[in-house]
């Protein structure tokens, strides 16, 4: 099925492409959405007609979802959950389970919102992305603990590993501008191999 984008989506295009998807898709997710129309003469001509303010609308919405990005930071949320002695989740953490706990922390997200391929099923620190619009994307820090004093002591460990892997690659960047200036050093040239030896001035 031909469909024209009304906006920007992930892995198909960008707004006015007019693409091909499978029946189901459209049906499903793009057509209710609002995020694409059917590829017909009249909708083509209909998009033409409202592009100037499509585009606007669109700036303004993506200018929004920046500032939310901002204000997020690095956001971590605590998700309290029953575990094995292995860390191994009692069930698992949802696309929604995480959509309520941000919202809970003061930013509105819905559930289509969250990026999950599967749920989390284990203990830790897991990042999370959030797409706030199809141009702006921001990664959150679920932390499933079985506790508040677990997950607070996970997030501290976690910053310092994350410390400790930043100074390792600042080491390594420092290594290699190094390797790099004394390759770029002036290297003597070797003596002529046309220089004549001992033997040759005896002669």
């Amino acid at each position: 099925m031909e469909v024209i984008l009304l906006q920007r989506v992930e892995k198909l295009g960008q707004m006015g492409d007019v693409v091909t998807v499978k029946p189901g898709h459209a049906r499903n997710r793009l057509l209710p959405q609002g995020m694409a129309l059917r590829a017909t003469k009249a909708n083509l001509s209909v998009f033409e007609a409202q592009k100037v303010q499509l585009e606007a609308d669109n700036l303004d919405r993506r200018k929004e979802a920046e500032a939310v990005a901002e204000n997020m930071g690095e956001l971590a949320v605590t998700l309290v959950r029953q575990a094995s002695d292995v860390g191994q989740l009692y069930g698992s953490v949802t696309a929604r389970d995480i959509s309520t706990a941000v919202t809970d922390a003061g930013f509105t997200v819905a559930r289509t919102q969250v990026v999950l391929d599967q749920p989390i099923k284990n203990l830790g620190l897991h990042q999370v992305k959030i797409n706030l619009h199809p141009e702006v994307a921001v990664e959150v820090t679920a932390n499933v603990a079985r506790s508040e004093e677990d997950a607070a002591e996970q997030l501290r460990k976690g910053a310092a590993v994350l410390g400790t892997i930043e100074e390792m690659e600042a080491e390594e960047e420092e290594a290699l501008e190094a390797a790099e200036e004394l390759f770029e050093e002036e290297v003597p040239e070797e003596a002529s191999a046309d220089a004549p030896n001992e033997e040759d001035t005896k002669a």
